[in-house]
C-alpha cells in the first residue's frame, strides 16, 4: 500500500473432468446441473475479470456473529482437489483444518496475515492475505507482490451492507491450477520464463525475486534502460520492488511497471493506458487480467490510481477467503 492510503497498514518488499465438460457445454449454449446456477440452469460464459456469483461464496447468514470485530471464515473452492480436512489456516499462532474450525472471531490487530495451506500445516502449497484491523474496521487484501502460490478471493460485508470481492476471477477459480499455471507461462515474453521456473511447482515468483533480474543476471538491464530515459534512475529489481530511490515515490514506481512514465503525468492513472508496450511488469499485468474487476496487488505500489486489491470499510460483519487449487 502506498503512503497515502488510509490504513497503516504498509506492503513489504518484497472434479477437472467435470469442470471441463460444463465449461464447454456452457460455450455451447447447453443447460448443465451447475451448483452455483442451480440444476437446469444454463451456466453463462466465464470471462475474465467477473467476480463469482453470491451463491459460489455459500450460505453467509449462518456466519455467526464475532464477538471481536468481525467474523472470518474459510472456504474449500480446490474444485475437490483437497477435502476439508486438508485445508488450514493459521493467524495468531493457531493453526486448523476448516473441517475442525471454518471460523475465526478477528480480533484488532496490526499487520497482521492469515496463512492458508493445503495438504498438510507445513505444506508448501501456501498463501496468504494480509490485513490491519482496527476496533471498527477492517483494511487488507490478497497480494501478489511476492508471488502466486495459492489461488485466493476475499470477500468483506459490513453491517450497513457493503459487500465487495477481490482477488482471483470467477474464470480463474473455476479452471485447474496446471491450466493456470500455463496460461501464466503462455502470457509471458522471453525475459519473464523464469519466473514458472525457480520455485516449480510451488510457486511462480514475482520477477525482482528472480536471478535473471538482479544486477548481474541476464535481464538487469530490462527496466532500468527504459526508465533511466524518464527520470527514473534504479535498477530493474528495485523497479519491480519499488525500492532503493523508489521505496517513497508510488508514482514513479508505477509508472515505470505499467510503462506509461514516457506520459503526461496526469495520464499515469488512466489504466486504459498501462501494459500497452514492453518493457513492463508483466507478472503483475496477468494477475490484474485474471483478477475480480481487474484489480491485483501486482507489485508494491499497485495502489497507486486505486489499481489494487485493497479493501477497507467500517462497522465490518464478515470476510470469507476462498481458498483454490
Amino acid at each position: 500500500m502506498s503512503p497515502t492510503a488510509t490504513p497503516p497498514l504498509r506492503r513489504r518488499r518484497s472434479t477437472y473432468l467435470v469442470g471441463a465438460i460444463a465449461l464447454l457445454l456452457a460455450a455451447s449454449g447447453a443447460v448443465v446441473n451447475n451448483a452455483a446456477y442451480g440444476a437446469g440452469t444454463a451456466a453463462p460464459a466465464l470471462a475474465a475479470g467477473e467476480a463469482p456469483p453470491d451463491s459460489w461464496w455459500g450460505d453467509t447468514g449462518s456466519i455467526p456473529a464475532a464477538q471481536n470485530v468481525l467474523t472470518v471464515k474459510v472456504l474449500n473452492k480446490t474444485n475437490g482437489q483437497y477435502p476439508d480436512d486438508q485445508v488450514y489456516w493459521t493467524f495468531n499462532n493457531e493453526t486448523h483444518s476448516i473441517a475442525e474450525q471454518p471460523y475465526i472471531d478477528m480480533p484488532a490487530n496490526s499487520a497482521g496475515r492469515m496463512y492458508f495451506h493445503l495438504g498438510s500445516p507445513d505444506s508448501k502449497y501456501a498463501d496468504f492475505i494480509e490485513f490491519t484491523v482496527g476496533p471498527d474496521v477492517f483494511n487488507g487484501n490478497t497480494t501478489r507482490v511476492d508471488a502466486f502460490a495459492l489461488k485466493l478471493a476475499m470477500r468483506l460485508h459490513a453491517h450497513d451492507g457493503y459487500d465487495v470481492q477481490v482477488g482471483e476471477d470467477y474464470e480463474t477459480f473455476q479452471e485447474s491450477r496446471d491450466a493456470t499455471w500455463q496460461k501464466f507461462a503462455d502470457a509471458m515474453p522471453t525475459e519473464f520464463k523464469s519466473l514458472t521456473e525457480v520455485e516449480k511447482p510451488y510457486r511462480i515468483l514475482a520477477p525482482g525475486s528472480v536471478p535473471d533480474f538482479r544486477p548481474g543476471g541476464q535481464y538487469e538491464n530490462y527496466m532500468s534502460s527504459y526508465a533511466s530515459q524518464h527520470g527514473i534512475n534504479a535498477t530493474t529489481q528495485e523497479i519491480f520492488g519499488c525500492s532503493g530511490p523508489l521505496a517513497a515515490d508510488p508514482g514513479h514506481c508505477a509508472a515505470a511497471n505499467r510503462h506509461v512514465a514516457e506520459l503526461p503525468e496526469d495520464q499515469w492513472s488512466t489504466p486504459a493506458n498501462y501494459y500497452k508496450s514492453a518493457p513492463a511488469n508483466y507478472y503483475a499485468k496477468f494477475w490484474h487480467d485474471h483478477s475480480i474487476n481487474n484489480l491485483a496487488y501486482g507489485f508494491p505500489y499497485d495502489d497507486y490510481a486505486g489499481q489494487s486489491s485493497f479493501v477497507s470499510h467500517g462497522d465490518p460483519q464478515w470476510l470469507e477467503v476462498a481458498v483454490g487449487w
